[in-house]
């Protein structure tokens, strides 16, 4: 892509010329180039602060969105749980501290904090140490009662053959260190060495990798991670390839269920402390009269929020929409997912907005099922614009040619911080959703989707929309033509 100029000179408004035809003319022709089909792109464009006509491209057809579905998500936290909402994580007691034993079960109460990082239960557990207890003399009790799930979470057909991979746990009110082992390996002089972080009892590394002399380091793909289950709920983890000296080569897998992860971690973690506990592992209700003992607090639902969309996090986003509806059920209702996805469009259509054939799903995107159309997500988008927490909806999105998702794209194009921009990515779908900056300082609420069978070239078009309202905004006089087979308004 050309750096810095203009696609072509400015011509006079209302002119055959004008930016408005040429901007729509550019757009639906490279579409089509480099598609193949003239129904694949979705685009809606509209200036929120400055001179500019609004862009809509089959902008009412429903579409598979993929990960701009988290900026629904997230917005609707922002609004509904507010910015400086916090999940608690509380360890609890129903027995006495005799000496240097604590005679009682420990229950751990759980909200749903998108981010119980080993760092922080490692630091409060910790407190437990210093507080003279080297002991537990009872069981360890996990309880996720403050989430309701009916039956389970819909499955996402992935066409990979991974199903381990990080962006595919699935939340919990159990969720702690997003449910991953980090798997490392080095080759120095002794050799190779192996060790997952967190250290739990139920995993092991079966190191095959091979050092040889010091050379340029591998690719991660170079390296086959093969998991090996057995009977005992115990997974052994065969690790293969070449290592040159000095190299190291790493990977996420998502292994254990989160009962079993989340009360193996905790036992590695009051281990490491210098405590030791006798019982068992299990889950159940905290007793009414347990006595508090030690809490770990979420950073705010702000900080939250900038992980989710800077990085595309989907089982935080998950864990989001969980607890929406966990704050906002009613009585009668069994399913927190369900009721968080009434709750938003309750929110949404509360705002005008006709959320008719939108499905959210899951809140992250993640998803086959999925639908919103371009115009349903320029008018949320505009809404955001407006709320008293934009900035920290903006904040949490990706810097066009800077960070996140977008970090390396449009980075030649001279357009680096002129936007916050949310990706999404889906076999066959790729995605944008947010606000860009024209050259006349106008910014523009932006959503475009592809949906097509091969969709790999979905980028490269959805770059040069922003490229266009970046520098071809159309500012010009137009005329606007109905559809006449829909309700979609077609700028020519």
């Amino acid at each position: 892509m050309a750096t810095g100029a203009p696609l072509a000179a400015a011509a006079p408004p209302g002119s055959e010329d004008s930016p408005t035809r040429l901007w729509s003319t550019e757009v639906r022709d490279y579409a089509f180039k480099a598609l193949n089909n003239k129904e694949g792109l979705s685009v809606a464009a509209v200036p929120l602060n400055g001179p500019g006509i609004e862009q809509y491209v089959n902008a009412d057809e429903l579409m598979s969105p993929g990960s701009i579905m988290k900026l629904v998500t997230t917005y609707a936290a922002l609004e509904m749980l507010g910015p400086t909402h916090h999940w608690n994580t509380d360890f609890l007691t129903d027995g006495q501290m005799v000496g240097d034993t604590l005679k009682g079960n420990l229950y751990v109460r759980f909200e749903g904090d998108p981010k119980l990082t080993l760092e922080r239960l490692w630091s409060t557990m910790r407190e437990l140490r210093q507080m003279g207890v080297t002991s537990i003399d009872g069981h360890l009790v996990l309880d996720g009662s403050y989430f309701r799930v009916d039956e389970g979470f819909p499955k996402f057909e992935d066409n990979g053959d991974n199903p381990y991979r990080p962006f595919l746990v699935e939340p919990s009110a159990y969720l702690t260190n997003l449910n991953l082992l980090h798997f490392q390996v080095r080759a120095d002089e002794r050799g190779t060495q192996a060790w997952t972080t967190p250290d739990l009892s139920e995993v092991r590394i079966d190191n095959r990798v091979t050092a040889i002399p010091e050379g340029p380091c591998p690719s991660r793909r170079d390296f086959n991670w093969e998991p090996v289950f057995d009977d005992n709920m115990q997974v052994t983890v065969r690790v293969t390839g070449e290592l040159p000296q000095g190299c190291r080569t790493t990977t996420y897998m998502s292994l254990l269920p989160h009962e079993q992860y989340t009360a193996s971690l905790i036992r590695s973690v009051l281990k490491e402390t210098g405590v030791t506990i006798s019982g068992a592992s299990m889950t159940g209700k905290t007793p009414d009269d347990a006595r508090l003992v030690m809490r770990t607090t979420s950073p705010d639902l702000v900080t939250m929020v900038r992980d989710i969309n800077k990085w595309s996090s989907n089982v935080m986003a998950r864990q989001m929409l969980l607890a929406i509806g966990a704050e906002n059920r009613k009585e009668d209702e069994q399913d927190d997912r369900v009721a968080g996805i009434r709750v938003i469009y309750e929110w949404l259509e509360g705002k005008g907005i006709n959320t008719a054939g939108m499905v959210i799903d899951n809140g992250a995107g993640l998803t086959r099922h999925g639908r919103i159309s371009a115009r349903q997500g320029v008018q949320i988008l505009q809404h955001a614009w407006n709320s008293p927490f934009a900035s920290d909806l903006m904040a949490s999105m990706p810097i066009t040619a800077m960070d996140g998702t977008m970090a390396r794209r449009l980075k030649r194009a001279g357009m680096e911080g002129t936007g916050r921009i949310k990706t999404g990515y889906l076999e066959h779908v790729r995605s944008i959703a947010g606000f860009t900056r024209d050259e006349n300082n106008t910014t523009w609420a932006v959503v475009g989707i592809v949906n097509n069978d091969p969709a790999w070239n979905g980028k490269s078009v959805l770059d040069r929309v922003l490229y266009s309202l970046h520098y071809r905004p159309p500012t010009g006089t137009a005329i606007s033509r109905a559809d006449s087979n829909s309700s979609n308004v077609t700028i020519q």
